[in-house]
C-alpha cells in the first residue's frame, strides 16, 4: 500500500513560482503529478521514474521542474513562471511504471491533492 500526502499549495500572482511536496510511504516505482482545473479532466502534469528520468506535459516543459529525495521519501514540483490556466487542484500519484501512470491504468495510489491558484 502507497500513501502520499501533499503540501505547498496556495495562491500567487502570473509570473510567480510555488514549490508542491509529496511524501510517500511505501514501495513505487514511477512518481508523478496531475491537476483538474474546474469544470476539466485530470491530465497529467509530470513524472519521474525510478532510474531519476523525467518526463513533462509540453504545456509545462521548461516551467516546471519534478525531482525526488529518496532518502526523505518525498517528491517535489517546482513551478516556475506560474500562468492563470496552472490554476486548479495537483495530485500526487504514484504507479508501477510511467507508461500506465501518465495513462491512467493499473494500480495508481493517488494523494489528497492540494490548491494551486494563479492570479493575472
Amino acid at each position: 500500500q502507497v500513501q502520499l500526502v501533499e503540501s505547498g499549495g496556495g495562491s500567487v500572482q502570473a509570473g510567480g513560482s510555488l514549490r508542491l511536496s509529496c511524501a510517500a510511504s511505501g514501495l513505487s516505482l514511477c512518481m508523478g503529478w496531475f491537476r483538474q482545473a474546474p469544470g476539466s479532466e485530470r491530465e497529467g502534469v509530470a513524472a519521474i521514474d525510478r532510474d531519476g528520468s523525467t518526463s513533462y506535459a509540453d504545456s509545462v516543459k521548461g516551467r516546471f521542474t519534478i525531482s525526488k529525495d529518496n532518502a526523505k521519501n518525498t517528491l517535489y514540483l517546482k513551478m516556475d513562471s506560474l500562468q492563470p490556466e496552472d490554476t486548479g487542484m495537483y495530485y500526487c500519484a504514484a504507479g508501477a511504471t510511467c507508461a500506465g501512470l501518465w495513462n491512467e491504468y493499473d494500480q495508481i495510489y493517488w494523494g489528497q491533492g492540494t490548491q494551486v491558484t494563479v492570479s493575472s
